[in-house]
């Protein structure tokens, strides 16, 4: 795992440290990485003038806790998570190099969790949920990358419904 991150790394610093001419854009793909609930690779695909589809791919439980209560036992670990949310995304100043976005999507996660019947011994839990999200969006002028900054909200439908998780992160995404 620590080898996917330093090469996902080595490749985003690679591109920023190549030189651009073009304007950073949000109308086609970004790809970098989120650090955060949950933390991992981020792609976003942007549609038009104001929409766009996010995905995560990375971990969860590790920013707000790897040892958690939940349902009838505790989470000890941190897990897997995939995150999607359909955006709406709109300028906040003139030069459309801040914009503000929300959306709503869903969330699947997979952690070990230790159930008080196992005596110690853990299971798998795969849980699954909706969420939604809000956030800020910085395009410095002639560079290729974006700034990001967000929260949301996790609401779990199945394992344990209405458990609830502060979804938040920070990162930097590569446009082209």
């Amino acid at each position: 795992m620590k080898k996917v991150w330093l090469l996902t790394a080595l490749v985003l610093l690679g591109w920023l440290a190549t030189p651009k001419t073009a304007q950073a854009q949000y109308n086609n793909w970004a790809v970098g990485f989120r650090v955060g609930e949950p933390a991992g690779v981020n792609v976003r695909k942007y549609f038009g003038e104001n929409r766009a589809f996010d995905l995560n791919i990375g971990t969860y439980g590790g920013l707000y806790g790897n040892a958690r209560k939940y349902r009838s036992g505790r989470y000890r670990s941190v897990g897997l998570a995939v995150q999607g949310h359909y955006l709406w995304h709109k300028a906040l100043t003139k030069s459309e190099s801040v914009r503000g976005y929300y959306g709503f999507g869903g969330q699947i996660n997979t952690r070990r969790y230790y159930p008080i019947r196992l005596n110690g011994e853990y299971e798998n839990a795969l849980s699954l949920g909706g969420s939604g999200i809000a956030g800020v969006e910085y395009f410095p002028a002639g560079k290729p990358y974006s700034f990001f900054l967000e929260t949301g909200l996790y609401v779990e439908l199945l394992q344990a419904p209405f458990f609830l998780n502060l979804n938040s992160g920070l990162g930097l995404r590569y446009n082209f």
